[in-house]
């Protein structure tokens, strides 16, 4: 006997298919679905409505060319140890399209903190990277310092001939610099004042990220094979899509201007001097001062050259949370708009790029723990819109799908058009 399915059941019988046979258009898709499930009644319109709704199906006017839509690629970290984090939570490889995500391995109450997280690195929104400029926040953690407090530490290679502005709120901020510090330290490595100051004028968080993500790796390299090796696979497991990929399927639908391919171009001039050709005599001598140990070939070849650097900016701006920070756990973290988690930053006095998660309802065992990468409170339009910026398609979740439905079903209404107006505004940066 046939039945129709919900829409929750096709759109991820359609993902799922999707994910597996990426080149199949509409009526292969649609065929291949009937195959699968041959109980089920769907016609080919509601596929297509369906494949375009989750942003599988990309128009060549949109494209410039009749290639399928490329979204974030990640893979799991075989290394990762959660316990270190919490006993709560496991990860799980979904499918290629959504690739890895959380779910809970045991109950999780309404309320609860279910990890706190230090960051892999930190590139701080920018008012708090000017107070580390300033030397008024702490150099590692971006706390703000208490003026004359005895427990802060001045950047050791500092002097009045190469100054280094960063100061630490405490030693084991020092201590824990040392794992990115080295090589933006404008004492140890003037070279890469340049590139930090580009990353700062031009409000790119990204590159400014991507500079303290390859300080890390660097340095890492110098402490030996196992430091190196675990840093080198939390890197390459974040979700990842290219510049270039962002640039043919993405921008077009992004509500804030990105940098251009030129822009890019001199971005990595700029990072290619900050850490492998430093321009003068005396900058190729204090970088070589730090980098003793050459980097394994592939790696190089991945951090330096223009494609593996591109696709250096797309992890960051993937995978960054709000603050400015890069966190291992929180990075595995998919979307919903209506999440079950949220992110706060709770210790504001002693810590405050340590990030907590907390559980916003009760999450039973096997349920995937999920955070929102838009505003929840922006119109369901301005949210896909949002999100098919970045590459992940059309959101398919319960909220979204419902939404969905009822925009379908009935004509604009004054709540509607209201929410339609607010859109409008949060694109234009008037709300």
């Amino acid at each position: 006997m046939t039945y129709s399915p919900t829409e929750e059941e096709l759109t991820q019988a359609l993902v799922d298919l999707k994910a597996k046979e990426p080149k199949l258009g509409i009526s292969k898709i649609h065929a291949l679905l009937l195959k699968t499930y041959p109980d089920w009644l769907v016609s080919e319109k509601r596929t297509r409505k369906i494949l375009q709704l989750q942003g599988l199906v990309v128009s060549s006017t949109s494209t410039g060319g009749n290639d399928p839509p490329v979204f974030p690629s990640s893979k799991v970290i075989r290394t990762l140890d959660l316990s270190q984090w919490t006993s709560k939570i496991g990860v799980k490889y979904f499918n290629k399209k959504k690739g890895k995500g959380l779910v809970a391995i045991a109950d999780i109450e309404e309320g609860e903190a279910i990890w706190r997280e230090d960051p892999f690195i930190i590139a701080p929104e920018w008012d708090l990277l000017d107070l580390q400029l300033s030397s008024a926040a702490c150099g590692y953690c971006t706390t703000p310092l208490i003026p004359d407090s005895p427990l802060i530490n001045a950047c050791p290679s500092s002097s009045s001939q190469s100054y280094c502005p960063s100061r630490f709120c405490s030693r084991l901020c020092l201590a824990r610099s040392a794992k990115t510090h080295p090589f933006l330290c404008p004492a140890q490595n003037p070279a890469s004042i340049a590139l930090l100051k580009f990353a700062k004028e031009s409000k790119w968080l990204a590159l400014h990220a991507l500079a303290q993500c390859t300080s890390r790796i660097l340095q890492a390299n110098q402490l030996g094979e196992a430091a190196f090796q675990l840093d080198w696979d939390i890197v390459q497991g974040l979700a990842e899509l290219s510049m270039e990929d962002r640039f043919k399927y993405s921008f077009k639908s992004a509500s804030t201007p990105e940098p251009d391919r030129t822009t890019w171009k001199k971005a990595y001039t700029l990072y290619i001097q900050a850490f492998k050709e430093p321009k003068s005599p005396l900058e190729q001598k204090k970088l070589e001062k730090l980098s003793k140990e050459p980097l394994p070939a592939d790696v190089e070849r991945e951090l330096f050259e223009y494609e593996g650097f591109l696709r250096g900016l797309g992890r960051m701006s993937l995978n960054l949370e709000a603050h400015g920070g890069l966190y291992t756990v929180h990075s595995h973290l998919n979307h919903s708009c209506d999440p079950n988690v949220s992110v706060r930053h709770l210790d504001q006095r002693n810590a405050l790029s340590r990030i907590t998660v907390i559980a916003r309802r009760p999450i039973k065992t096997g349920e995937e723990l999920l955070v929102t990468y838009v505003n929840p409170k922006l119109g369901y339009r301005a949210r896909q819109d949002e999100l098919r910026s970045w590459g992940f398609g059309s959101c398919g979740c319960s909220r979204c799908i419902e939404e969905a439905k009822m925009m379908r079903q009935a004509p604009a209404t004054n709540d509607e058009l209201d929410d339609l107006a607010s859109e409008l505004k949060a694109g234009l940066g008037v709300l």
